[in-house]
């Protein structure tokens, strides 16, 4: 993996990882935990830990990150399947972090 690609996938991790940690409802939660498992399942045993200290609360702009953050991993070789199937789950946990 270059290091242009464990940036990404770094940034696209952290910022799903503070949806989760800021996710309304218990279930939304695991949905966005199920994002980071198949980011983490689609580059096997190579990926960087997760920096959410100093992230924005604001869960748009997560949000928002995450999305571009993963939509980029296909610059980086990540099957463009693969990036659709992750980003649909990332809209399903967020449908589910409804007030």
């Amino acid at each position: 993996m270059l290091l242009a690609h464990a940036i990404t996938l770094a940034e696209a991790r952290s910022y799903v990882a503070a949806l989760a940690d800021l996710a309304r409802t218990f279930d939304a939660s695991v949905e966005y935990e199920r994002v980071l498992l198949q980011l983490d399942w689609i580059h096997g045993d190579e990926f960087p830990g997760l920096a959410t200290t100093g992230l924005t609360d604001d869960r748009d702009v997560l949000y928002a990150v995450a999305e571009s953050a993963i939509e980029d991993l296909a610059d980086h070789g990540v099957d463009a399947l693969q990036v659709e199937l992750v980003l649909d789950m990332l809209d399903a946990a967020r449908a589910r972090d409804v007030p």
